[in-house]
């Protein structure tokens, strides 16, 4: 598990997390007061929605996948990195057909925000480099 994170995900004790280089703070939590549920990033002063069922859809294609993956984090208006985390959170291939991010304009940056709450779930291995961070599926043989 991750030593750069606390809370328990919930609006009164969200999720603190640290981005992949380690550089920026920032909150994360459930929201199921909402259909269907959501993940609420709040960044500064900026906050972001990401379908919760990410967690899982996530998790999922990183144990199909079996082996590192970069994260290829980008805008909504940017193109991501093709075969990147960020690439599959918007593909029409994914288990949502489309985007996990919610707030139209501010769509894009899952490969930032969500490989740390899996890693602090226990879900995943993240690297912490300033740069090109990979993420892969936890376990016994990776």
């Amino acid at each position: 598990m991750a030593e750069h994170w606390s809370g328990a995900g919930t609006p009164d004790d969200p999720w603190v997390l640290t981005t992949p280089p380690r550089t920026s703070t920032y909150t994360m939590h459930r929201d199921d007061s909402v259909e269907p549920a959501m993940l609420v990033c709040t960044v500064g002063s900026t906050r972001l929605t990401y379908l919760a069922r990410a967690i899982d859809d996530l998790h999922a294609m990183l144990l199909e996948h079996g082996d590192w993956m970069p994260l290829g984090s980008a805008d909504e208006q940017k193109e991501p990195a093709v075969g990147s985390v960020e690439a599959w959170a918007r593909s029409p291939r994914n288990p949502v057909g489309g985007w996990y991010g919610q707030k139209k304009g501010m769509r894009g940056r899952f490969g930032m925000y969500l490989p740390p709450l899996l890693e602090a779930l226990g879900l995943v291995e993240l690297e912490h480099n300033a740069r090109n961070n990979r993420v892969r599926a936890a376990g016994p043989t990776s």
